[in-house]
């Protein structure tokens, strides 16, 4: 074999480690944002927060798309009419035109369903405004179930083997109130298996338990300590004055629960024995219950969504404007700075001259997030200006590819921007994902939005006939009349995406 030396030219992307932060960044949510930032604070001392937020942060307040420099109604909103200036290490610090290219255009290739949930009667809906509803409220998010369980056997008079045996208990529920173990397994766990002696205790100690489940039962919340759905409803609803309506509600809760998710009226009447109007009155019942007892005292429960970007109507022009809620307030520490350029040798000699960099490019970073993350956004709005207006109904066809090319970046880029990222609008808070949505063709020559298409759906079944509710078919065939050629089973499969029911489920007799 004859061995020969070839020169080869190739070319190949190298990510610095400033662009993967970019791009890792860029893809955060926005609570995986503030997690990143916290860490980085903790870990870099030349990295603070702005305590106040008059004081300027390195140009967070004036992000804006280029398409948008003259619009400075945006920046008072944002900035709160204060301007921002960078210090002179920022403002001579930037990205290079390769590296910013790269980063922009991105480095990758290409036990009971049948029921809705249902509503609690406990006092504490949204729908409450008066006094005594708002201080409850306030008081079941102040402690937990367990907390509130044990304050009221304060006022039972109960001996110390029965008041122990009902705090094992209480200690035994889950979060939505049910207790999932079983007295004989909690017997067990506290007397093994041993001698005759053990299995004398342990039975007598299921004794105990058996009585202290009767107490939890008739403890508030209503249906607390329950085993299954079931038997969650029933407690609550022998609560209840004694009724015609309450003995079928009861009945139903404990043999019919199937019937009733699938709305079969005909054959509740049947098997319960009650009329039209008795029936009705009973659904009313347990529609009133709470299936999950704790979930008013329940801790940790997920935030609510905080937008990202806000829209907002100012006469006839829509503003987009970055979230100022969601932007850190970030700045480099003067003081270590200084302290740094004093120093024999300079900042790039000492030992925390690489997290001054590191603390630069990071303010860098996240400053270009939020630049990209409103550019694609105004993108978005430009395009859907008739949702704005009209709702989804109104909503136009439109792919990532579209955006990407309006504004010069890599799909893959457009993606990372629009997933796990919100924005508020007159209509309520959605992902950015929510105003792309493939086409439908239409009589015209046109397309329609398959998120308009779904809106249409709902609409239609919102106003149909409970005792004759729209087929698939009938609904293809309205959606015809507007002009969009849909076919059934796609219908049904919009349908099924938005959680709705088949006609059985749905009709009402």
């Amino acid at each position: 074999m004859k061995q020969s030396l070839q020169v080869r030219l190739s070319q190949h992307l190298a990510l610095t480690p400033q662009l993967q932060q970019s791009i890792r960044l860029l893809q955060l949510s926005t609570l995986e944002l503030n997690q990143e930032v916290e860490q980085m604070l903790a870990q870099n001392p030349l990295l603070e927060t702005e305590e106040d937020f008059s004081v300027a942060t390195p140009e967070l307040p004036e992000l804006r798309p280029a398409s948008a420099a003259e619009d400075s109604g945006a920046d008072r909103e944002l900035g709160g009419g204060a301007e921002a200036e960078a210090t002179p290490e920022l403002q001579a610090e930037d990205f290079g035109s390769t590296e910013r290219e790269d980063w922009e255009n991105g480095t990758e290739g290409d036990d009971f369903d049948g029921i809705r949930e249902l509503p609690s009667n406990s006092g504490s809906g949204s729908g409450s405004n008066d006094e005594d509803g708002e201080r409850s409220d306030q008081e079941s998010a102040e402690i937990s179930l367990q907390e509130h369980l044990v304050q009221q056997m304060a006022g039972m008079h109960l001996s110390d083997t029965d008041q122990l045996a009902l705090r094992l208990l209480i200690d035994s529920l889950n979060e939505d109130g049910y207790l999932e173990d079983s007295l004989e397994a909690i017997a067990e766990a506290l007397v093994p298996d041993g001698d005759e002696d053990s299995a004398a205790e342990r039975e007598e100690l299921l004794d105990h338990l058996r009585i202290a489940l009767k107490w939890l039962h008739h403890m508030d919340p209503p249906g607390v300590g329950a085993r299954e759905l079931t038997e969650c409803l029933e407690l609550q609803l022998r609560q209840l004055p004694r009724s015609a309506p309450q003995v079928i509600a009861i009945m139903i809760c404990k043999k019919h629960l199937d019937l009733l998710a699938k709305r079969d009226s005909r054959r509740l009447m049947l098997l319960t024995g009650a009329d039209d109007a008795l029936l009705r009155e009973a659904q009313a019942l347990i529609v009133a219950l709470e299936p999950k007892p704790g979930r008013r005292f329940a801790r940790g429960q997920a935030p609510a969504v905080i937008p990202d970007v806000i829209v907002r109507k100012v006469g006839r022009e829509l503003r987009v404007i970055i979230n100022p809620e969601v932007a850190p307030k970030l700045r480099i520490n003067e003081l270590y700075a200084n302290a740094l350029r004093q120093t024999r040798g300079g900042i790039s000699n000492s030992a925390l001259g690489g997290q001054l960099q590191e603390a630069r490019w990071f303010i860098k970073n996240i400053q270009q997030r939020f630049d990209t993350i409103l550019r694609v956004s105004t993108a978005i709005v430009e395009r859907q200006k008739g949702f704005f207006s009209h709702g989804a109904v109104a909503m136009k066809p439109l792919v990532l590819r579209e955006i990407a090319d309006e504004l010069g970046l890599h799909e893959s880029t457009i993606s990372r921007v629009t997933t796990a990222k919100y924005m508020a609008t007159p209509f309520g808070t959605f992902e950015l994902k929510y105003f792309f949505g493939s086409g439908l063709s239409t009589e015209a020559g046109g397309e329609a939005s398959s998120t308009a298409v779904r809106e249409l759906i709902k609409q239609f079944i919102a106003a149909e006939n409970p005792a004759k509710p729209l087929s698939d078919s009938a609904l293809a065939s309205m959606l015809e009349e507007q002009g969009i050629q849909v076919a059934r089973r796609t219908v049904a499969k919009y349908r099924e995406g938005m959680h709705i029911g088949t006609t059985t489920m749905r009709r009402v007799v």
